[in-house]
């Protein structure tokens, strides 16, 4: 029943005549002017393998971890990225992966479930820290600490300082490279990538995933929506929330008694460049026209408001049916449901990266 009030939904919203479609650039230069913001000279992988706990993921899986080179900032330090992989033990051949993005606040471990679970369907779970998350956190014991802290860097960076993305972008950055990583190992199947995100990494899914066609299918969960949109209609503040710090010290920054529209809109104008126009979820997602994508949401999330869900989800299936390939896009929408996924939604998950990954299930 679930699953069916979820597509009603969809053809709800992608049927509406008042859902009005921003005008944006078109997708080949979308693509480009992302790739070059975000660009930075690739240093060697340099993987290094990290002492695990080889019965976490549970009986017949196989658990590694270990951590590869990203980048080199400009004090000559270079940035590794703590990678979890888990997968069946008696797997034959290549297999098909589906690289899985915690949310603010999370870790790799925190994926742990996903990773098993993609594990017994036949495919090759990863999981990585994002930024300022789980071992790149520092020695801090609170967990947004360091998050807060780099995103509060960034908004005060100088001009002419080096460009530093905390706030989404540099994690899109690590996801590429861990590809290039995962591409070199031999039981994994460059052809058939997948990549998975809760909220913050559902907002990292359709933003790496959209400009690199290495991702053959993709599924952003809790995390569609339009930033333009929430800030068009006053409906910001459970984004602003996820990191309501930054968001306190650029109100005060700016003389401001409280946060409002303007902070919002100054501040992710500065650290997340573009996000309110061409790099916005409705413009990204047409980029995935012609590949699977499975959108998933609740219909009372404040940190994705529906209205700009319905904007992003018709941007998309307008594109969709450009490319002619409408039965690879779904949209789950659980209703009554805030900022979280349904059992039902996590097993159409499941089923969506089996059955376009074409995985096997584990002997």
């Amino acid at each position: 029943m679930t699953r069916l009030l979820g597509s009603l939904a969809f053809l709800l919203l992608v049927q509406d005549p008042s859902v009005k479609l921003p005008s944006y650039p078109p997708e080949a230069s979308v693509r480009t002017d992302f790739l070059r913001l975000l660009d930075r000279p690739r240093v060697p992988l340099d993987p290094r393998p990290v002492a695990v706990d080889a019965k976490s993921a549970g009986e017949g899986l196989v658990v590694e971890s270990l951590t590869i080179a990203t980048e080199r900032h400009a004090d000559g330090e270079t940035e590794r990225v703590p990678v979890l992989i888990v997968r069946p033990a008696l797997a034959e051949g290549k297999l098909p992966v589906v690289i899985a993005l915690h949310g603010t606040g999370g870790n790799k471990e925190g994926m742990l479930d996903w990773l098993s679970s993609f594990a017994r369907r036949g495919m090759v779970g990863v999981a990585i820290d994002a930024r300022h998350h789980g071992a790149r956190k520092g020695r801090s014991e609170m967990p947004l600490k360091a998050y807060n802290e780099a995103i509060i860097r960034a908004w005060k960076a100088d001009p002419n300082d080096p460009k530093t993305f905390p706030f989404y972008f540099d994690t899109c950055w690590d996801v590429w490279r861990t590809i290039d990583y995962l591409e070199t190992r031999p039981e994994i199947d460059p052809a058939r990538i997948g990549l998975f995100g809760i909220s913050k990494g559902g907002i990292e899914t359709w933003l790496a995933g959209s400009v690199d066609q290495r991702v053959k299918v993709a599924v952003p969960a809790i995390s569609v929506q339009s930033f333009r949109w929430s800030l068009d209609h006053e409906a910001w503040q459970g984004r602003a929330a996820t990191i309501s710090v930054p968001h306190r010290v650029a109100a005060n920054d700016r003389k401001e008694k409280d946060v409002t529209r303007a902070t919002c809109e100054a501040l992710w104008e500065k650290i997340i460049p573009g996000i309110l126009g061409p790099l916005d979820c409705p413009s990204m997602l047409r980029l995935f026209a012609g590949r699977p994508m499975l959108i998933v949401s609740g219909e009372k999330d404040p940190n994705c408001p529906i209205g700009g869900a319905r904007v992003a989800v018709a941007s998309a299936q307008e594109a969709y049916a450009r490319a002619g390939s409408t039965e690879k896009l779904d949209f789950d929408l659980a209703v009554g449901a805030g900022h979280s996924i349904s059992d039902t939604q996590k097993l159409h998950i499941y089923e969506w990266f089996s059955q376009w990954l074409k995985a096997e299930p584990a002997r």
